[in-house]
C-alpha cells in the first residue's frame, strides 16, 4: 500500500491534480482517497456523491459519549470504525473519505488519536491512498495520518508558491509523521517555466518532478459542473498527471 499526499497554497489547482492522481492510480488498484480540504469539493472533482463526513460522525460519537447513550457490548474505537465505514462513498475502483470542516477555532475535527488509528486501519484494505490536503497541511500537521510514503506539493509560477512549497518541505521535517519522497510540481505554466521560478527552486532544494503547462480544458467543465476528471486524454494536466505516476514508479 503506498500513500501519497497533495498538498500546496490555496489556488494552485492541487485538487484537480489530486483527482486526475486518483483517477490514474485506479487503473492500476483500488484507491482511498481522502478529502483532508474543509472546502470539501474532491467529490465534485471526482464525480461522486457525498453524504457523510468523518467530522459528522466525530461530533455525533463525541454528543454520544457525552449523554451515555453508547451502544453496550462495542468498544468506542469498534463503534468509530463501524462508523467510519459508513462514511464511505464507495465505487468501482475508488473509494471516497471526506474529513469535514474544524470543529472550531484551532480545534481540526480529525484531531485524535482514535480516529487516527481507525484510518490507518481502513487503508490497509487497498492499493493506495492519496489524500487531497487543504492549504497549509494542517491535516498533515495534527496527524491524522500516521505515515505519508511520497509528499507531492503543487505550486503555481510563482515566488509566492515556491516560496510555500519550501516551507512546506521544512515543516514535514518538523513533525514526528514518517515521510519518504517529497517532490515539486509546477502548475499553470505559460511558455515555459520563468527564469526566476527556476532560480528559486533550485534554492529552495525542491525536487522539481514536472511542469504542467496551463489547461484551456478545465474552465469549460467548471463552468458546467461537470467532474474535471473528464478532462480529455491529451490535455496538458491529464499529460502532466501520467508523467508524474511514471516518475514516481506507480
Amino acid at each position: 500500500m503506498t500513500t501519497v499526499a497533495v498538498a500546496g497554497k490555496g489556488g494552485v489547482g492541487k485538487t484537480v491534480i489530486a483527482a486526475l492522481l486518483i483517477k490514474a492510480l485506479s487503473e492500476k488498484g483500488v484507491v482511498l482517497a481522502i478529502d483532508a480540504d474543509p472546502s470539501t469539493n474532491l467529490n465534485l472533482a471526482l464525480g461522486l456523491p457525498l453524504t457523510e463526513t468523518v467530522g459528522r460522525v466525530r461530533e455525533d460519537l463525541t454528543e454520544d459519549i457525552t449523554k451515555g447513550s453508547l451502544p453496550t457490548g462495542v468498544s468506542k474505537q469498534e463503534l468509530l470504525d463501524m462508523k467510519i465505514r459508513e462514511a464511505l462513498v464507495e465505487s468501482a475502483r475508488i473509494d471516497l473519505l471526506a474529513m469535514g470542516r474544524p470543529e472550531g477555532p484551532g480545534c481540526y475535527c480529525a484531531a485524535n488519536h482514535m480516529l487516527r488509528l481507525s484510518i490507518d486501519q481502513l487503508a490497509k484494505s487497498y492499493d493506495y491512498t492519496v489524500i487531497d490536503c487543504e492549504a497549509g497541511m494542517e491535516h498533515i500537521s495534527r496527524r491524522t495520518t500516521r505515515d505519508i510514503d511520497i509528499l507531492l506539493i503543487i505550486s503555481d509560477p510563482t515566488i509566492r508558491g515556491v516560496t510555500a512549497a519550501a516551507r512546506m518541505k521544512e515543516l514535514m521535517k518538523e513533525l514526528r509523521t514518517r515521510t519518504g519522497k517529497i517532490y515539486l510540481a509546477v502548475n499553470r505554466v505559460k511558455d515555459g517555466l520563468p527564469k526566476e521560478i527556476g532560480e528559486a527552486i533550485n534554492k529552495s532544494g525542491l525536487n522539481l518532478i514536472a511542469i504542467i503547462p496551463e489547461d484551456p480544458n478545465i474552465a469549460p467543465l467548471e463552468v458546467k459542473g461537470a467532474p474535471l476528471v473528464e478532462l480529455p486524454p491529451d490535455s496538458p494536466l491529464q499529460s502532466g498527471v501520467r508523467e508524474i505516476v511514471t516518475k514516481l514508479g506507480l
